[in-house]
């Protein structure tokens, strides 16, 4: 590559150090900006060179030009050779923790890339990087790679303990609504009335069904969820003793859930006991090899007992895992700047000469303490390992105080498992520096680089996360229901005796067909089941269905649900059949076009008008009473344009008259009356049968006109603002099947009784209607007072 071409071409070096003296005797400050100009280009082999020339020609080396080789070699992936230049560097002046960013984000990349073997974009890796504000890890502590499940709360991300619905029909855990945070339905927004931490009306109680089938399908686990979140209370009050008996029988019940080893780790890390908490994060690190969390957990407990080498391994892991989390990479170069401080002792010579020369120094150089903080990450076990293995079983055991270990313990130096591992296994270091680099990192490779090594993959790859000797229902992410522990008798509506469909879930917690609490809530406001007062929810009318228990339905009793919903649409395609089975509505007179405004409040008719909006139809026909058939022979239909609903129950509907029909039959559904119809139709006439017919028509219109006319003015206002006014002349009469509108309205505002006003109806030619309406307007005209 051309230098002028590099020079204008490439960006600043990512990290500068200022600390070499330029104008030191045998220093090229040409050459050094030529090296400046290689890191920028990306050239880090090429900058080594120059640096490394550069040293050889000093008296004495210089600590600035030896960090950036160093920082130059860990670039190329050279990690054996940039750990002498940082030794180089600590021998003449103590190194900074900032002053190793670059060797930490080195040795994680190519921990990352070589030895783990993974793709930062696989699945395994990518949810680390979601992100809250937290360095990708929640304050609370949570595994966010954890995956969410069917019955995972959406707040904790665990199993969902004492399960509550919402008014929105989402479901979480009691205990973490009850959180003074959580203002709001995390999945919908829906707002929650809290006060004083507890919510005050819709969905404070555990939803019984649910609750009953995750003991069922999930015992032990459910149990130890129980025990978990009293745990997890005493450790707020500081009961430790407590806490850890509580999380104890969790672990004993369910050894294989990350997040509980991970908190008990904590725990022994609170009460200073760090050889259980590093025990636990062993057990956490088998359990979950790819997690970052994990390995933060057991590099803080290793910190913490003062295992500063085996630490740094773990925070190293961190980092590939999780190459953005900030807080381990300033944990890992503080850790690291203490084991280079730490490889050094004062020898008493005063004179500091280039170790490579031979020579007396200040400080001596101790490799081993070093290096072998390097090592590669012990084998890891797969996910899913049952309680049997050696180290759940240690981590049960009674806590210890203080940091030692038993023979057994991985960290003990008499370990017998540690052994092959220490004698088969190079140093990280010399194995880091014999991989070839990544692609476009290293520009040209020296004659005296070791050969490639290629290290066995220490850890499991995602997809072979789960061993196959266990079901995949014995680990969290990964919960299913057994077949033969779900039956549809789990799953019955207490109302109907049938499956559940549309579950809907009360305040009280009992869950019920959406149709048949609305049948209940028509005669009573109180729960079918407790008798508690629904009167609220009744009022808000939020009947939302409850989206877990309907995915458990469609997921687990998938043919049973289909064959309910079968049943279900056949009910309504008869409800919808407006000739067979007509829904009757026994009240009042109503006429085609005319408006009919109806106060709903027994419970049979709330229930035939809410089945006339769920059908589609929004119809019913409207008669009045007959004291021997019950209803009359003709009535009108009416057409449902508006329904308001009061808290108690009751309902305003607006209805307009739409045609009339003649009974046939009469019938009764569910305590609501209904009839097999025949819509009526007005008799066409043509000639001259047809003239006389308009003739009487402009004749009557203008005879109601005059008298509508001539009425008061404040009757005119109320019969105005109850029926509208007096609608126009329609060019031809015969138009509308059922006649033209007017003349309905005129009998409707005419003072006649319902049976004369029901004849009228009745009638099927609009000239023996007309006349009747004459005759009407007549004796009423002359009836009027003057």
């Amino acid at each position: 590559m051309n230098m002028e071409t590099v020079i204008q071409s490439h960006q600043s070096a990512q990290f500068v150090h200022p600390v070499y003296d330029p104008g030191a005797a045998g220093i090229c400050p040409e050459m050094l900006e030529v090296a400046e100009e290689a890191n920028r280009a990306g050239d880090y082999d090429l900058a080594a060179e120059i640096y490394s020339s550069q040293l050889a020609d000093l008296q004495h080396p210089d600590r600035g030009l030896c960090l950036r080789k160093a920082d130059a070699l860990a670039q190329t992936g050279r990690i054996a050779e940039a750990l002498d230049s940082y030794c180089t560097a600590a021998n003449i002046g103590e190194l900074r923790p900032g002053e190793l960013q670059l060797l930490v984000e080195n040795i994680a990349r190519t921990l990352r890339e070589k030895e783990l073997t993974l793709n930062i974009n696989s699945k395994a890796t990518s949810c680390h990087n979601s992100g809250n504000g937290n360095d990708g890890v929640e304050a609370d502590g949570t595994f966010e790679e954890e995956p969410l499940d069917l019955f995972s709360c959406r707040l904790c991300r665990c199993l969902l303990s004492e399960p509550t619905t919402l008014e929105c029909g989402h479901t979480f855990c009691k205990h973490c609504l009850e959180e003074e945070t959580v203002k709001d339905c995390i999945q919908c927004k829906h707002k929650l009335n809290k006060k004083d931490g507890q919510i005050l009306s819709i969905g404070f109680r555990v939803n019984v069904i649910l609750s009953s089938l995750l003991d069922k399908c999930f015992d032990s686990e459910s149990k130890a969820r129980r025990h978990w979140i009293e745990g997890e209370g005493s450790r707020k009050k500081h009961d430790y003793t407590d806490a850890l008996d509580k999380y104890n029988k969790a672990v004993e019940l369910a050894p294989s859930i990350g997040r509980l080893l991970g908190q008990r780790a904590e725990l022994h890390m609170d009460s200073r006991n760090y050889s259980q908490a590093i025990q636990d994060a062993e057990s956490l690190c088998r359990l979950k090899p790819l997690c970052p969390k994990a390995h933060y957990i057991k590099a803080s407990a290793l910190s913490k007992a003062n295992y500063n080498d085996e630490a740094l391994k773990e925070y190293f892991m961190c980092v590939a895992l999780k190459p953005d989390w900030m807080t381990v990479k300033l944990e890992a170069q503080k850790l690291l700047s203490e084991l280079f401080s730490s490889a050094f002792e004062k020898d008493g010579q005063p004179t500091p000469l280039h170790p490579l020369q031979g020579g007396p120094s200040t400080r001596r150089l101790k490799p081993p303490a070093l290096l072998s903080s390097l090592h590669p990450p012990t084998t890891r076990q797969r996910p899913g390992c049952s309680s049997q293995d050696p180290a759940f079983i240690a981590s049960k055991s009674s806590p210890r105080e203080g940091p030692s270990f038993s023979s057994k313990h991985p960290l003990s130096p008499s370990s017998e498992a540690e052994k092959p591992l220490l004698e088969d296994a190079k140093s990280l270091a010399s194995v880091l520096a014999a991989l070839p680099a990544p692609p476009g990192g290293l520009k040209r490779r020296h004659s005296g680089d070791s050969p490639a090594f290629n290290a066995p993959s220490k850890l499991p790859r995602p997809d072979e996360a789960y061993s196959s000797s266990q079901p995949p229902a014995a680990s969290p992410g990964r919960r299913t229901v057994a077949a033969d522990l779900l039956d549809s008798r789990d799953m019955e509506c207490s109302l109907c005796m049938r499956l559940f469909y549309e579950p809907v879930t009360t305040p009280c917690g009992h869950t019920f067909c959406l149709k048949c609490l609305e049948r209940c809530l028509d005669h009573n406001p109180n729960c079918p089941l407790c008798k508690e007062n629904l009167s609220e929810y009744l009022a808000t009318r939020g009947y939302n269905k409850t989206l877990l228990m309907e995915e458990v339905l469609q997921r687990y009793l998938g043919d049973e649900l289909a064959e309910r919903k079968k049943i279900h649409e056949e009910e309504m395609k008869e409800l919808s059949n407006l000739n067979q089975e007509v829904p009757i509505f026994v009240c009042t007179m109503a006429f085609p076009t005319i408006p009919c405004p109806l106060h709903v409040f027994e419970p049979c008719y709330r229930l035939m008008i809410r089945r006339s909006m769920e059908t589609g139809t929004k119809r019913f026909g409207m008669c009045i009473a007959d004291e021997l058939k019950g209803f009359a022979d003709y009535g009108c239909m009416l057409e449902v344009r508006d329904v308001k609903f009061f808290p108690d129950g009751r309902s305003v509907v607006d209805t307009i008259g739409v045609s009339r029909f003649k009974v046939l039959s009469h019938g009764q559904r569910d305590g609501y009356n209904t009839a097999k119809i025949e819509y009526l139709e007005d008799k066409k006439v043509e000639g001259q049968e047809l003239a006389e017919m308009q003739k009487l028509y402009v004749s009557v219109y203008d005879q109601a006109s005059g008298w509508f006319t001539s009425l008061k003015d404040n009757m005119k206002s109320q019969i105005i603002s109850h029926f509208g006014h007096l609608p126009g002349k329609d060019p031809d009469p015969q138009s509308n099947p059922s006649g033209p509108a007017w003349a309905w309205w005129l009998l409707a505002v005419l003072p006649l009784d319902n049976r004369a006003q029901l004849t009228i109806l009745a009638m099927p030619s609009l000239k023996d209607r007309l006349i009747a309406i004459r005759r009407v307007l007549i004796f009423v005209t002359r009836k009027r007072p003057r």
